[in-house]
C-alpha cells in the first residue's frame, strides 16, 4: 500500500470532521466546568460588603436588563457576593468531581453496548441547562450549588467517556494519535479561551454571564453533535466509498465481536491497564489542581486583578492545545515511519507528560518573587502535561479497542479520585497557610512520585 492510501483522505475527510465536533464539545465542558473557578473570584470578593453565608449584596430585585438607563458598572454591581470560605469553596470545586465519578463506569460500558452519540449528546445537552442555572442556583445557597455541581459531574462523566467507543470505530490505528489529541486538545483550548475572557465577562457584565455565555455555547453544540456524529462510520450517509473502505481496511485485524461481558478478572491482573490507571491519578492530581486554583494563584501572588487574572492564566492553556496536538502528530509520525515501537512512543510521551510539569511544580513555589519564571513554568505545566494523551491516555484503544470506554471511566475514575483529593486537600490547606504555593508543592511531588511507578514500568504497553 502506498503511503497515499495508509493515510487516506487525511484532513478533508469525514474522521476529521468528526474529531473537530468532538473538540468542541471538549471546548463546552472544560468552560463549563472551569467557569466555576474564574466566576468565583468575583462571587467571593472579598472587598465587597459581605452579608449572612449565602446572601447577596444586591438590591431589591428590579429588572436592570429592561432598563435602558443602567448601565454596566450598575449591573456588574447588583451580582451576588457570598460568604463562602476556602474550605468550602474547596467543596464545591470537587462537587463536580463526584458527580463525574458517579457515572463514568456505568456510561463507558453502556456507551459500548448501546449508542455512544445519544448518551454523549445527552450528557452534554444536560451539563449546559445545568450551567446555565447556576446563577440561580448560587442565590439559593450553597447547598443547592453542590447538588447542581455534582449533578453536571455526572452528565459530564456520560459526555466524556463514551467517546473511545466512537473512536475504536472511526479511528485508523496510525492515526489514533491524530485524531484523539485533535478532538482531547478541545479541553486545553476552551480552557484557554474561558480562562482569557472570562475574567472581562464578568467585569464588564457580571459573573452570572460566564454561565449564561457558555451555558448557550453548549447548547449550540448540542445542535451540531446530533447532527454530524454517528456511532459507525458505515452508517453515515455523507461518509466517501474511499474513506469507508480506509476505515474498515485498517481496522480488519481489530476483534468485533459481541461485547457483552467484561473480563473483569482479566483486567484485575493486567499490568498495563494498572501502570495506565496510576497514571491517571497523578496526571490528574496536577491537573485539577492547575485548572481549578490557577486563577486564585495569579490573583494572589503576582497580586493583578481579575481580568489580567483571566488573560494569564489563559497563557498556559495555549501551550497546552499546542502539545497536545504536536504530541499526537509527533506520535503517529514515530509510529508510521516505524523509527520507534508502540510500547516506546506511549512510554516516552507518558514519561514526558508526567516528568516534566511535576519538575516545574515543584520548582514554582521557589521562584515566586520572579513574575517572569513564575508566568514561563505555569505556561509549561499545562503544555508539557499534554503529551500524555499520546501516551497513556489513549493507550486503552491499544490495549483492549473493544472496551475502551468502559476502560477510560474506570481510569477517569482514578484520575477524578484524585481530583477529589486534591481539590479538598488545597481548600484545607490554603485556609491553614493562606497561600496556594503550598499545594502546588505537593501536586508536583505526587505526579512526579507516581510518575516513577507508571510511565517507566514494564507494564505499561
Amino acid at each position: 500500500q502506498d503511503g497515499s492510501y495508509i493515510w487516506g483522505p487525511d484532513f478533508c475527510s469525514l474522521r476529521y470532521g468528526v474529531a473537530l465536533i468532538m473538540h468542541f464539545s471538549n471546548f463546552t465542558l472544560i468552560t463549563q466546568r472551569v467557569s466555576l473557578s474564574i466566576a468565583i473570584i468575583a462571587m467571593v470578593n472579598g472587598s465587597q460588603q459581605l452579608g449572612p453565608e449565602n446572601a447577596s449584596t444586591e438590591g431589591p430585585l428590579t429588572d436592570p436588563l429592561g432598563d435602558p438607563s443602567t448601565s454596566i458598572k450598575e449591573l456588574n454591581s447588583r451580582a451576588s457576593v457570598y460568604q463562602w470560605s476556602p474550605e468550602t469553596q474547596g467543596v464545591i470545586f470537587s462537587s463536580i468531581s463526584y458527580g463525574l465519578i458517579l457515572t463514568l463506569v456505568p456510561s463507558g460500558y453502556l456507551a459500548g453496548i448501546f449508542s455512544a452519540k445519544h448518551m454523549l449528546g445527552a450528557g452534554l445537552l444536560i451539563s449546559s441547562l445545568l450551567t446555565l442555572f447556576t446563577p440561580l442556583a448560587a442565590d439559593c445557597g450553597v447547598i443547592l450549588v453542590i447538588a447542581v455541581r455534582t449533578v453536571q459531574g455526572m452528565a459530564q462523566g456520560m459526555a466524556w467517556t463514551g467517546q473511545f467507543t466512537i473512536w475504536a470505530k472511526w479511528a485508523p490505528p496510525l492515526e489514533r494519535s491524530k485524531l484523539t489529541s485533535i478532538a482531547g486538545s478541545g479541553a486545553a483550548f476552551g480552557s484557554f479561551i474561558i480562562l482569557c475572557v472570562g475574567g472581562l465577562i464578568s467585569q464588564a457584565l457580571g459573573w452570572p454571564f460566564i454561565f449564561y455565555i457558555f451555558g448557550s455555547t453548549g447548547c449550540v453544540c448540542c445542535v451540531l453533535w446530533f447532527t454530524v456524529i454517528y456511532d459507525d462510520p458505515m452508517r453515515h450517509p455523507c461518509i466517501s466509498a474511499r474513506e469507508k473502505e480506509h476505515i474498515t481496511s485498517s481496522l480488519a485485524q481489530q476483534s468485533s465481536s459481541a461485547r457483552r461481558s467484561v473480563p473483569i478478572k482479566a483486567m484485575v491482573r493486567c499490568l498495563p491497564l494498572w501502570a495506565i490507571f496510576t497514571g491517571f491519578f497523578s496526571h490528574f492530581w496536577l491537573c485539577t489542581i492547575i485548572i481549578t486554583y490557577l486563577p486564585t494563584y495569579i490573583s494572589s501572588v503576582l497580586h493583578v486583578n481579575i481580568r489580567d487574572s483571566g488573560v494569564l492564566s489563559s497563557l498556559p492553556f495555549v501551550a497546552a492545545s499546542s502539545c497536545t496536538i504536536l504530541g499526537g502528530q509527533m506520535a503517529d509520525f514515530l509510529l508510521s515511519r516505524n523509527l520507534l515501537s508502540l510500547i516506546t512512543v506511549r512510554k516516552l510521551f507518558s514519561s514526558l507528560g508526567l516528568l516534566l510539569p511535576s519538575l516545574c511544580a515543584v520548582a514554582l513555589p521557589f521562584v515566586a518573587s520572579s513574575h517572569i519564571t513564575t508566568i514561563i513554568l505555569l505556561i509549561l505545566i499545562p503544555g508539557t502535561s499534554n503529551l500524555c494523551d499520546s501516551g497513556f491516555i489513549i493507550n486503552t484503544l491499544d490495549v483492549a479497542p473493544r472496551y475502551a470506554s468502559f476502560l477510560m471511566g474506570i481510569s477517569r475514575g482514578f484520575g477524578l479520585t484524585a481530583g477529589i483529593i486534591s481539590s479538598t486537600t488545597t481548600g484545607f490547606l490554603i485556609s491553614q497557610v493562606g497561600h496556594v504555593i503550598a499545594p502546588l508543592r505537593v501536586a508536583g511531588i505526587v505526579s512526579g512520585t507516581e510518575n516513577t511507578h507508571c510511565a517507566l514500568r514494564d507494564g505499561l504497553v
